[in-house]
């Protein structure tokens, strides 16, 4: 019964406290069979009515945690209560032993009312105890008040108490729940948030490899197909370039899909890569791409490479195809506590306010995905050419220590 229809400052059904509640109920049921039966056993005047009342309210008693209807409605179990208590007065008044009933009905007064009407149930329970004790000895003593009133004070010390702890175990089950249900929306959050970076890897590496290569091979066709019939040597070699472009291009996406390093940087450096990217793009295209290394060449993780190898493809394609350039100039510089990628041109040149937003049909991805790998190495993207006098592009990172950790993977 202590389960059921409680205040809302007390505990919810537990295993425990159905426990509790019945060893409650057994306990009352207890001390009115003891009554009972000392009543006959003494041969005491009225001991058949006594026998009687408490046979009633340990029947009352019991049909607390039976009864459905009192289990789950507060005012039904009010009134049973009440009815509990009326039993309880009943064999008071009949016997001295039913003050002891009165520590049982302490705790069903806290459980079962709000705390401001449990404790003043509590105290006229005991008050009553008392009084009926005194009238039935003729007399009153110190331990004859403090045994009703040390156990009233007992049951209110155990009952807020136990709330008390209930109520911080609840608010401990909230917090967690709380806090897994955080962790659940953060990994949520986290995996979104890899699948995103992932999908931005991708499309740079695109860009960066399979779109660049696709723009060679098809520059390199029509000057294929320029070149016949009247030069078949030239068309030839045009196609066999083509042929070499996709290979590179092929291997280049098998690589970046299996997040490998590039297959330029294998048992390279960076600035054997670069050389080799201007000596091939010199041959394939018309224009002369010249290498230049300055400073002291210091070690740079994957990342570092990676970005700037990406960013020098970019580029020259870019300047292939807009830019009508003859010549390009790559130089990387190890300055002090910074590494610098500069491709300077002599092509149209553009306004850099002026450039179009990247469109799936027209393209314009480059530079944004160049912007987005020096941001996310923390290394700056700038950009200085007008209509007429060429481009100028300056990638700049800052040198880690060797044996640094890595900020990010290998694309």
């Amino acid at each position: 019964m202590l389960e059921a229809t409680v205040d809302t400052a007390a505990p919810a059904p537990t295993p425990a406290l159905r426990a509790l509640a019945w060893c409650l109920h057994l306990l009352i049921i207890g001390l009115l069979v003891l009554a009972a039966a000392r009543a006959v056993v003494d041969s005491r005047p009225h001991a058949a009515t006594t026998v009687a009342v408490a046979v009633v309210c340990a029947g009352v008693s019991a049909a607390g945690p039976l009864v459905a209807r009192i289990r789950r409605s507060r005012p039904a179990a009010a009134w049973w209560l009440a009815v509990v208590g009326a039993c309880w007065l009943g064999l008071l008044v009949l016997s001295a032993d039913g003050v002891w009933v009165a520590f049982p009905l302490y705790f069903l007064q806290l459980h079962l009312l709000p705390r401001r009407a449990g404790l003043t149930a509590v105290a006229a329970t005991a008050l009553i105890a008392i009084s009926a004790f005194a009238a039935h000895t003729g007399s009153v003593s110190v331990a004859m008040v403090i045994g009703p009133a040390l156990g009233a004070a007992v049951a209110v010390a155990v009952v807020w108490g136990y709330q008390a702890l209930y109520r911080e175990s609840e608010q401990r089950r909230r917090l967690i729940e709380e806090l897994t249900a955080t962790r659940a929306d953060l990994a949520a959050a986290q995996h979104t948030a890899g699948v995103l970076a992932e999908r931005e890897r991708l499309a740079r590496e695109i860009h960066d490899t399979l779109t660049q290569g696709l723009s060679s091979i098809q520059l390199l066709l029509r000057a294929a197909e320029r070149a016949l019939p009247g030069t078949p040597g030239n068309a030839a070699r045009h196609v066999d370039q083509a042929r070499q472009a996709t290979v590179d291009s092929l291997t280049e996406a098998r690589r970046f899909v299996a997040a490998l390093t590039p297959p330029a940087l294998d048992s390279n450096t960076l600035a054997g890569a670069l050389e080799r990217l201007c000596a091939t793009t010199s041959a394939r295209h018309r224009l002369t791409a010249r290498f230049r290394l300055t400073g002291d060449p210091a070690p740079l993780p994957t990342a570092h490479e990676v970005a700037l190898l990406r960013i020098a493809q970019s580029a020259l394609s870019n300047t292939v195809r807009h830019a009508g350039a003859t010549t390009a100039d790559v130089t990387l510089g190890y300055l002090g506590d910074h590494v610098v990628l500069d491709v300077v041109d002599d092509g149209t040149g553009f306004d850099p306010g002026r450039v179009p937003e990247p469109d799936p049909d027209r393209g314009g991805f480059g530079l944004p995905a160049m912007r987005a790998r020096m941001h996310a190495l923390g290394g700056a993207l700038t950009i200085e050419s007008a209509p007429g006098q060429g481009t100028a592009l300056a990638a700049r990172l800052p040198l880690n220590p060797a044996g640094d950790t890595e900020r990010e993977g290998r694309p």
